[in-house]
């Protein structure tokens, strides 16, 4: 079908089974074809960074970064991946009221001093991470482990920011727009 830039961004008409037409957008850039070397070095530091860390923990991290940075190609993905690994759909679906949540013991107190990190490390509005956050962090984790949760924040939100300036288009909207 022929592709027209909308807005600055390409789109495809895709029929639908009702014979009405619409505009699918696309990615304004694939990272992995355009920049290869870069793709590879965050790919790299993300492995690194996922090394040691307990993979839930990852899991929530990601998916709540992803929440507070309107990031829907990496929600798809990683709420895919928790879903596959056997994460409670109640607990993903609770993740951005985590604080009352947990306070009703849906996340663990190790969970929740993430998931805090998280958010104070993604929105630096206000300066720093305040010295409370990053105590209660560090009184669940080790110091290995703090830094590795610390660079999974820090990982999480730089792929954020690409895929959100790239308008990279969700795996699940691709699939579901193929099956039209």
């Amino acid at each position: 079908m022929p592709a027209r830039r909308v807005g600055g961004m390409t789109t495809t008409a895709h029929a639908h089974t009702d014979g009405a037409r619409t505009s699918a957008p696309r990615s304004r850039m694939e990272l992995f074809r355009v920049a290869p070397d870069i793709y590879r070095t965050m790919s790299a530091f993300q492995s690194a960074a996922s090394d040691g860390l307990d993979p839930v923990v990852a899991a929530l991290v990601k998916i709540r970064a992803s929440q507070l940075n309107k990031c829907a190609f990496c929600l798809d993905m990683h709420l895919t991946h928790a879903r596959e690994a056997g994460e409670r759909q109640l607990r993903l679906d609770l993740l951005p009221a985590w604080e009352e949540a947990g306070e009703q013991g849906v996340y663990s107190e190790r969970e929740r001093a993430a998931l805090a990190l998280t958010e104070a490390m993604t929105d630096l509005a206000g300066g720093s991470v305040p010295d409370e956050v990053y105590e209660r962090a560090a009184r669940h984790f080790d110091e290995a482990e703090l830094a590795r949760l610390i660079a999974q924040i820090v990982a999480i939100n730089a792929w954020n920011r690409f895929q959100v300036a790239t308008r990279a288009v969700p795996a699940g909207l691709a699939a579901e727009r193929s099956e039209q």
